[in-house]
């Protein structure tokens, strides 16, 4: 009796290791829909098929993603992209904290003018207990965050003149996203901020509609805006754009356990690659990017210490103002940190 039991629970072991993958599986769709803003020609969308690729070598192709760049799930705007994700229209997402910002306020932490002064400030707040706090309140939200990314220090380029002091600016339209922070801040420098998507900038410049934009210099040299009378740049690092690896929720809780840390780990390798890919080029003590876009004919300005200050004193109120309704807390924390960091 006892060896008929034993055989029969053998039996019945081995056909559900035979059959309980599948079993397990039986909720997992055939494919996973990641919505990037930028395709793989920049570090951005380099990362999502960093993770990608990953997911499905660390999950033996139980989870297939395909990528749907220039939030072609959302018409285009990318603004609308985390509450597609919270419904369920986008499975996973590698996104801007500023495109974000709509709906997720301390997101907006990101976009203060002038906050972080360099790299290793972004690292202290993003790897951080801030970090962490940011991840909580997205958990809260209706995403399951995993991972950081990066898009870069984002730059201002026009095709008038170059900027050097906020009275350069007064009059030129720039784009910009569509993020109430951004209008104030630019309508501070006497600038004349214009909502558009990515998908629009391009052409809008190439006709004279705007004057101006602003992204990090990979993004610039990817998309060859010195080919759309982008003619001059200042490297003033005004702000940094991280990027957050997430997965809608429902999605995340119909993975076994193992997938999901699986996913996550993932995420994790693909966002450090994806960081290193996005300031490659800018660390360097001679920023061999920098030389690439000026051998196109573009005027490069570096702003002096004095002149740099010229812009945060004018972008000053903005940032007060703002500290507000992103939370005083956070934003003493986040400047803690940076006190704090280590160069």
């Amino acid at each position: 009796m006892k060896l008929r039991t034993f055989l029969t629970s053998a039996v019945a072991a081995a056909a559900a290791l035979a059959f309980g993958t599948p079993a397990l599986a039986q909720n997992y769709k055939s494919e996973y829909r990641m919505s990037l803003v930028l395709g793989t020609a920049f570090p951005w969308g380099k990362g999502g098929e960093i993770w990608a690729q990953k997911v499905k070598e660390k999950t033996q192709g139980r989870i297939n993603i395909k990528l749907y760049p220039g939030v072609s799930l959302i018409q285009g705007d990318q603004t609308r992209e985390f509450s597609a994700l919270r419904q369920g229209v986008i499975d996973m997402a590698v996104g801007s904290t500023i495109n974000w910002s709509p709906q997720v306020k301390a997101l907006n932490l990101f976009s203060l003018p002038f906050l972080f002064p360099d790299y290793a400030a972004v690292d202290a707040v993003t790897q951080g207990e801030v970090g962490k706090s940011i991840f909580q309140t997205l958990e809260k939200a209706g995403v399951v965050p995993l991972a950081w990314g990066e898009n870069g220090y984002r730059e201002i380029s026009n095709s008038k003149h170059a900027i050097k002091s906020p009275a350069d600016l007064k009059g030129l339209k720039i784009r910009v996203v569509g993020s109430p922070l951004f209008l104030d801040t630019f309508t501070a420098l006497g600038a004349n901020p214009t909502q558009m998507s990515w998908a629009d900038a391009q052409p809008a410049m190439a006709s004279g509609a705007v004057d101006g934009q602003e992204n990090p210099i990979a993004v610039y040299q990817a998309a060859k805006l010195h080919t759309v009378a982008q003619k001059h740049v200042t490297m003033w690092g005004y702000m940094n754009d991280p990027l957050i690896f997430v997965v809608n929720k429902d999605v995340w809780n119909s993975w076994t356990p193992a997938d999901r840390e699986a996913v996550r780990q993932a995420a994790i390798e693909a966002g450090k690659e994806e960081i290193a890919i996005a300031r490659k080029g800018m660390v360097e003590a001679d920023k061999p990017l920098l030389k690439d876009i000026a051998a196109n004919g573009v005027t490069v300005t570096q702003l002096s210490p004095a002149e740099r200050d010229a812009f945060v004193k004018a972008t000053r109120p903005v940032f007060e103002k703002w500290k507000g309704q992103i939370g005083a807390d956070l934003v003493s924390a986040a400047e803690k940190a940076i006190a704090a960091r280590k160069q």
